[in-house]
Parts: structure tokens; C-alpha cells; sequence
């Protein structure tokens, strides 16, 4: 067992470092909540926070499966998007944080990598960060809404906004719209003033009304392609006709590729982010020079994006999405919810 050491205003404090991690590869069975097996983690010249918060995304399951192809150090920790409170901070970083700050971070940290993927994550209690990757939290956004932020809905923001330029009034449609990327998809799209069409798969679709969708399409009851035809009617040349999308939303790739092609209105955009059912899909480019079709790519998020979103958190314009927070100790049965798509939006963890 290690002992890890921080300074607690002024008194030190000795303790085992409570942390989730696993040793091996595999599913949610190789998880363990305990004391930290490993080195303390501490790097000169970071600043402490104590976690109070952290999400699971997509990547975390790809990591603890090893099916990434990314070396991975063990022991690791799962989680890249954590909010907490400031323990201590070192002298050249007096100027921005203080004990007792609020903070989220922005998980790509400088030299150490993605937290949760080449880098031990942040579910545990005491957390090492760089004083740059930390970004202020406002007093009325909780920790759990501050980590739910930062992956989903970072990459959402900078495809839908900063690289898509959805706007008020135009059509979008959002494919794969029940998981943390594609909820994020759907407030952010309805907060811009678009008409928003989202797809999901089950029962949890219906819950897609509740954040701003406008119409949802169950895909475990209907063809896409053939419910927006029959609800929206076909795409024309040269703008003519009312049917289509402005937006079509794809981070599925694999199937769904060209019948997103072909949903798109003339001059419209495809946005891309991921491609969770593959990277290769046959595509049609008929579709693509005929309707002078662009198609947009988005990768990641910045630190800006990051506290956009927080500024909206704050005024009321974004609440970002997810179930009742669970606590640590319930995070292999979390990550097999996770695996199985039972989460609705994002999974909050609590320590």
C-alpha cells in the first residue's frame, strides 16, 4: 500500500489514496474500488485537487478492454473528466488557484497525455494536474454537471458550432442521439434555434423530447432513411422542395454513411466527429458533387469551448445530461450499463 502525502492547509495529511482502477484488460469484472497500488501519482509543480466528481465516456470501455491498440500503463485509472476542489498549490502558480478553488480540468494534459487513456485517470480521490489544465468552476454549476462537460459535450460544441455553424431555423438531423455526444448534440443544436430530428434506438428514444428534440425516430422500429422520406419527403436539386436536412449529424460511419448522403439538402453538411460503426463505409459521391454536399470534420475540443460551456451551464442555456450521480464504488456496474447503452446521456460518478 502507498501512502499518499499533501499538505491540508497547515497540517499534512498521511493516507491511502482511495482510487477505482484495474490490472489487467478485459470487462467491468477487472474494476477495483480500493487503495492505490501504485506510485502516488504527485509531479513536482502540480497543483492538488481533491476529485468530487468524474464521468465515464465511450473511450473508457475501449481502454479497459485493450482494444484501442494504445499502450496502456497498469495499474490504470478510468476517466478523463473530473471536477473537485484545489488541496494545495505550488508557489509559481499563487497568481491563478488558490485552496479551496473550484475546478474541472481539460484532460489532455501537457506531457502526460489523455487522462484515462495513456495516462492514469481521474477516479480517485487525489488528483495531480498541471496549474493550465485547470479551468474555474462557477459557484452555481455542481461538480457533477462540471465533469460531465468536457468530452462530449466539448467535442459536441466545437462540431455543432464552431466547425458545423448550425443556426436558427435550419433542419438537422442528429443519428446515434441517445449516448453523451449525440444528447449534447441535440441541446446544443435546439439552443442554436434549430428544428431538431433525433434517432435512437428503444424506449430511451422518447426521452430525446424531453432535452429539445422536435421529432425522434426509434431505429429499432424504423428504417432511417425511409421515415424521413416518408415524414420529410426527398431532397431536391437546386433547393427546390422543402425536404432534407441542412445537418445531418454522423459520428456512426459503418451502414449508415450513405443513406445520411442522401438525406442531405442541396448545399448541406454532414458533420463528423467519430465513427463508433466504422471508419471505412461504402459511400456514393453521386450524392456529394450532385448536391454540392460538404462534409465537415470535427476532432476534440479547446479549453474555450470548455468554459463556454460552463458559462451556459451557469446561465441556464445548457443542463447537461445525465442520470442520478452514482457513487465510486458502483463503477463496474456503471461501466457494463455503459457497454450495454443503458446510460442515457453521460454516467457521473461521485467520490
Amino acid at each position: 500500500m502507498n501512502i499518499f502525502v499533501y499538505n491540508v492547509g497547515n497540517s499534512v495529511c498521511n493516507s491511502p489514496m482511495r482510487a477505482a482502477y484495474y490490472t489487467q484488460h478485459g470487462g467491468p469484472e477487472r474494476l477495483k474500488v480500493g487503495d492505490w497500488p501504485g506510485d502516488p501519482l504527485e509531479h513536482d509543480g502540480h497543483v492538488l485537487v481533491r476529485v468530487r466528481a468524474v464521468a465515464l465516456n465511450g473511450f473508457d470501455p475501449m481502454m479497459l478492454a485493450g482494444s484501442t491498440g494504445l499502450r496502456v500503463p497498469m495499474p490504470m485509472v478510468p476517466c478523463g473528466d473530473f471536477a473537485g476542489e484545489v488541496l494545495t498549490v505550488p508557489d509559481h502558480a499563487h497568481d491563478k488557484w488558490q485552496p479551496g478553488d473550484r475546478v474541472c480540468g481539460y484532460p489532455m494534459l501537457p506531457d502526460l497525455g489523455m487522462l484515462g487513456e495513456v495516462t492514469p485517470g481521474a477516479a480517485r480521490e487525489v488528483l495531480s494536474v498541471p496549474a493550465e489544465s485547470l479551468i474555474a468552476v462557477p459557484d452555481n454549476v455542481t461538480f457533477a454537471q462540471a465533469a460531465a462537460l468536457p468530452v462530449a459535450y466539448g467535442t459536441a460544441l466545437r462540431m455543432m458550432y464552431t466547425r458545423g455553424a448550425v443556426k436558427a431555423g435550419e433542419r438537422v438531423l442528429i443519428l446515434g442521439a441517445t449516448g453523451g455526444v449525440g444528447v449534447a448534440c441535440v441541446q446544443l443544436a435546439k439552443a442554436r434555434g434549430a428544428s431538431v430530428v433525433a434517432c435512437g434506438r428503444g424506449p430511451r428514444s422518447r426521452r430525446l423530447l424531453d432535452i429539445g428534440a422536435d421529432e425522434i425516430i426509434d431505429t429499432a422500429e424504423h428504417d432511417v432513411y425511409l421515415a424521413v422520406r416518408e415524414r420529410f419527403g426527398k431532397p431536391d436539386y437546386a433547393g427546390k422542395g422543402d425536404g432534407g436536412f441542412d445537418v445531418v449529424v454522423n459520428y456512426i460511419g459503418g451502414d449508415t454513411w450513405t443513406a445520411g448522403l442522401k438525406l442531405v439538402r442541396q448545399g448541406g453538411r454532414v458533420l463528423v466527429c467519430g465513427a463508433t460503426a466504422g471508419h471505412d463505409p461504402q459511400t456514393d459521391l453521386r450524392y456529394v458533387w450532385s448536391f454540392e454536399q460538404n462534409i465537415v470534420g470535427s476532432n476534440g475540443w479547446t479549453m474555450d469551448d470548455q468554459r463556454e460551456l460552463l458559462a451556459m451551464t451557469a446561465e441556464g442555456v445548457l443542463a447537461p445530461v445525465f442520470d442520478e450521480p452514482r457513487p465510486i464504488d458502483d463503477i463496474a456496474e456503471v461501466m457494463s450499463d455503459l457497454i450495454e447503452r443503458r446510460i442515457f446521456g453521460k454516467a457521473v460518478l461521485t467520490l
